[in-house]
C-alpha cells in the first residue's frame, strides 16, 4: 500500500491540510531566536541604547582610577539618582496612598455630620 510505503502523515501535517496550510497570523508570529534576536538588536540600535552603553562603557574604561561601584558610575553618567533605595520608596507611597484614602473617608464623614447639623438649625 502506497500510504504505509510512504508513512502516516503527522498531526501538524493534518492540520495543515485540513486547513489549507499555516495561516498568514500563525505564520507572522513564528520567528526563529536568531530572527527574534535579530530584531531585538536592531530596536536597541534605533533607540540609541546601544550608542549610550557604548559611550558609558568608554567612559568607564577611560577613567584613570576604576571607581569604586561600576553600577553607581553607569547610573550617574546615564543621570540617575543613586543612593536611592527604590522598595523603600515604594512602600512609603503605598502607606501615604492608605493614609490619603483614610482622610478623604474622614472629611467625608465631617462634611456629613455638618450638613446633618446645618438641617437641625432650620
Amino acid at each position: 500500500d502506497m500510504l504505509e510505503a510512504v508513512g502516516r502523515p503527522s498531526r501538524v501535517e493534518e492540520d495543515k491540510f485540513r486547513t489549507g496550510g499555516p495561516t498568514a497570523s500563525s505564520m507572522s508570529n513564528y520567528q526563529t531566536p536568531d530572527s527574534k534576536k535579530e530584531e531585538f538588536r536592531k530596536y536597541l540600535e534605533k533607540s540609541g541604547v546601544i550608542d549610550a552603553l557604548t559611550k558609558v562603557l568608554v567612559g568607564l574604561y577611560e577613567e584613570p582610577e576604576r571607581p569604586p561601584n561600576a553600577v553607581d558610575y553607569i547610573k550617574r553618567y546615564m543621570g540617575a539618582p543613586t543612593g536611592v533605595d527604590v522598595e523603600a520608596m515604594r512602600s512609603e507611597n503605598e502607606q501615604l496612598r492608605k493614609e490619603r484614602e483614610e482622610l478623604r473617608a474622614t472629611v467625608e464623614e465631617l462634611n456629613a455630620r455638618i450638613k446633618e447639623g446645618d438641617g437641625d438649625d432650620a
